[in-house]
């Protein structure tokens, strides 16, 4: 066999094994092998292990945990402290009583109730009062005090007692105040007496310079809508204070003034 013809068929072999489909697949391998280790060069810094993810967002929700009920506690503490702020006697006072009636055809009144709140409307005082005369009549339609109320009521002399105590060196607000007054038989310095009733700016705007009622008061000035039926001197004491508050500034400088013209 000549060497040219030897030749010949080496070149052909090679070019077979070239295109044979052993010889492709170990192409491929070799290719994505190489594109393997390239993928694990770039990036093997960037890869977290699920394990240390898991411990991160474990920690990160600890963190969020912990600063919520820190918060939370906080904000108790001051909701807590303006709790007790509110709950305090304080300086001023709002008063509002309850009467029934005793005598002939129940004309005359007589204490049945006596509600005190504080300047934030918080209850201070609310007792049912025996009354010293026999009634006859309870004007429960009006007053809401029933016999049953007496049950728990305290006499009178421990009422008059615990409310001036209670009154000492306050400013006390109601409307009409002096029938209040009057009904426990205690007296007030003027100077520390705000009466919604008598309040000239309520008078002009409300009531055509008369005595506006304090149904009328709510209504304007609050858009409340009490004494609908049953009278509540708890909730005729906040309304009262409310509408002090109201125009508090005017009430304060009224009462400076006549004071100092007094002096």
């Amino acid at each position: 066999m000549s060497s040219n013809w030897l030749n010949l068929l080496k070149k052909q072999n090679a070019e077979k094994n070239k295109y044979s489909p052993k010889s492709k697949n170990n192409s491929k391998n070799s290719k994505s092998s190489k594109s393997v280790v390239i993928t694990n060069k770039t990036s093997s810094n960037k890869i977290i292990p699920r394990t240390s993810l898991i411990k991160l967002a474990n920690e990160k929700l600890k963190k969020q945990q912990d600063a919520a009920i820190e918060s939370s506690k906080k904000m108790k503490s001051i909701d807590d402290k303006l709790s007790n702020k509110q709950k305090e006697i304080g300086r001023y006072l709002a008063i509002d009583c309850e009467f029934v009636g005793v005598g002939p055809d129940g004309i005359q009144s007589e204490l049945a109730r006596v509600s005190i709140v504080n300047f934030f409307g918080h209850l201070i005082y609310d007792k049912y009062v025996k009354p010293r005369e026999k009634v006859t009549d309870w004007r429960t339609f009006v007053s809401g005090i029933r016999p049953s109320d007496m049950h728990n009521a305290i006499p009178f002399d421990k009422a008059q007692s615990e409310v001036a105590d209670l009154l000492k060196d306050k400013i006390l607000v109601g409307h009409a105040i002096h029938h209040d007054l009057e009904a426990l038989y205690l007296t007030h310095p003027k100077s520390l007496i705000r009466d919604t009733a008598t309040h000239t700016p309520f008078k002009q705007k409300y009531s055509k310079g008369k005595t506006p009622s304090l149904k009328k008061l709510a209504t304007e000035i609050l858009g409340w809508n009490i004494q609908t039926g049953e009278h509540s001197s708890v909730e005729d004491a906040k309304a009262t204070m409310l509408i002090y508050k109201s125009d508090k500034k005017n009430f304060d400088d009224k009462i400076r003034t006549s004071h100092h013209h007094y002096k």
